[in-house]
């Protein structure tokens, strides 16, 4: 059986991460400020690691120059980002918008290809396709729709986490409810017997 405290913080974590969702939906600008803050410090992080990964591994890998060069680059890429997060925090609507776009172009075209392999549902994936290069355009056009839609996303997909916790919680003791109902049932039994 789980401690009731691993209860009492599962449930607060999900309470916790559900309030977060709504600060990010209700702030926008803090969310991509927050979110272009965390880029670098990843970017950052990544460009260290694979930096010392390319130290410790040179002996067995002997052609690590791109790989070298690769980490370097993003170690000056993460400290851009936190050097300049404004402009991160204003490029990241634009990213969006852009990877959205030609993620629609790329789709739509694919669709022809699944109607070519035989899919009868192809033209739905065209459809979807071009929904998300129209939007994408859109998103070009007004980078602040597009970056409260970033906020939107982020917060809902924070807020889906917590409401998930709280329903691992649910489930958590469902189980152990019938685990003591078992437990009660086979007592029972032997003592019948």
């Amino acid at each position: 059986m789980i401690k009731t405290s691993t209860k009492i913080w599962l449930a607060v974590a999900g309470i916790l991460l559900i309030v977060l969702g709504i600060v990010c939906i209700a702030n926008p600008a803090a969310t991509l400020f927050s979110t272009a803050w965390m880029i670098g410090c990843f970017t950052l992080f990544s460009g260290i690691s694979q930096l010392i990964f390319t130290f410790k591994t040179q002996a067995y890998l002997p052609n690590s120059g791109t790989r070298m060069l690769s980490s370097i680059l993003q170690i000056i890429l993460g400290i851009i980002f936190l050097g300049h997060n404004l402009f991160v925090t204003v490029s990241l609507p634009v990213i969006f918008a852009w990877w959205v776009l030609i993620e629609g172009i790329i789709v739509a075209v694919q669709s022809f290809d699944y109607k070519q392999a035989g899919f009868s549902a192809w033209w739905g994936v065209l459809l979807l396709g071009i929904a998300g290069a129209v939007l994408g355009f859109f998103g070009l056009k007004n980078p602040d729709v597009a970056g409260a839609t970033l906020s939107w996303l982020i917060g809902l997909g924070i807020i889906s986490t917590g409401v998930s916790y709280l329903v691992a919680l649910c489930g958590i003791n469902r189980v152990e409810k019938h685990v003591k109902q078992f437990r009660a049932n086979v007592k029972a039994a032997i003592d019948e017997q």
